[in-house]
């Protein structure tokens, strides 16, 4: 089947890694020319040179660091000075650290707000008015099932996770005249760094093997396993598409059947 994403271009967040990564190969792989994002030009440049070309696409990497969002406008903002159009926006960062919302700082929260929230409003508001010239918008942010269920232990990510949903159906609503749609693709346990991260800080709390945890985290998943990157990322690809041109303000979870309520 002929893709019907040729000749778009897409902005992926914190794609060197997990399923900004993925997510940035797969889109390569329908056509779509990709600007990579992170703050790691080494990894940029490994992972843009893995990137499909077969369709003509070209791909290019910006240089910046999701902790300053002045920064990040700035690079993205001297690239669209260029006269370049972003379709597709994939907002991703890695999540904030794990642990209990009782010992969490005041800093904790700003940063995770920082960093997400704060980031991917500034990045669609630069974006949006290109999307609305090209006739072709798609705002996908990457959260997490924690939206719909909070997670034991992550008690910042939890709450961060839920102001970007609302934010994201709030805009949703807002762009659905454009026919820009906004949605929230909901990842469960995918065998990224972040989950390593999770499972290393369990183990140290409760004491147990790491492989114990990985045990337990399974045993929580219908499916009896964790997602691989590739897996959320062809959600992404679907919403990026036009085959959900109707498709606006939803959360969609690929957690294996994880999460307890619909």
């Amino acid at each position: 089947m002929k893709s019907n994403l040729i000749g778009k271009t897409a902005l992926v967040g914190g794609s060197t890694q997990g399923i900004g990564r993925a997510a940035a190969n797969l889109l390569s792989e329908r056509g779509v020319s990709i600007v990579l994002l992170s703050r790691n030009k080494e990894k940029l440049e490994e992972t843009r040179l893995e990137l499909d070309t077969k369709l003509g696409q070209s791909h290019e990497i910006l240089v910046a660091d999701f902790s300053e969002p002045s920064n990040v406008k700035r690079v993205i903002q001297n690239y669209l000075d260029q006269g370049k159009i972003i379709n597709i926006l994939v907002n991703n960062t890695g999540g904030p650290p794990s642990g209990s919302i009782i010992n969490s700082s005041e800093e904790d929260f700003n940063n995770a707000f920082r960093n997400h929230l704060i980031n991917n409003h500034n990045l669609s508001q630069l974006l949006i008015p290109g999307m609305r010239a090209s006739g072709y918008g798609r705002i996908i942010n990457v959260v997490s099932t924690s939206v719909k269920a909070p997670l034991n232990g992550l008690g910042v990510s939890n709450t961060v996770r839920a102001a970007v949903a609302n934010w994201s159906k709030t805009l949703a609503n807002e762009l659905a005249p454009d026919s820009i749609t906004v949605n929230n693709v909901l990842p469960g346990a995918t065998s990224t760094e972040r989950l390593n991260e999770i499972i290393v800080r369990k183990s140290l709390n409760q004491g147990s093997s790491e492989e114990k945890i990985k045990e337990e985290m399974r045993d929580e998943i219908p499916m009896q396993r964790f997602a691989e990157p590739e897996e959320i990322a062809r959600a992404i690809v679907f919403l990026a598409s036009s085959d959900a041109s109707y498709i606006t303000g939803i959360n969609l979870p690929v957690d294996g059947g994880r999460t307890p309520n619909l």
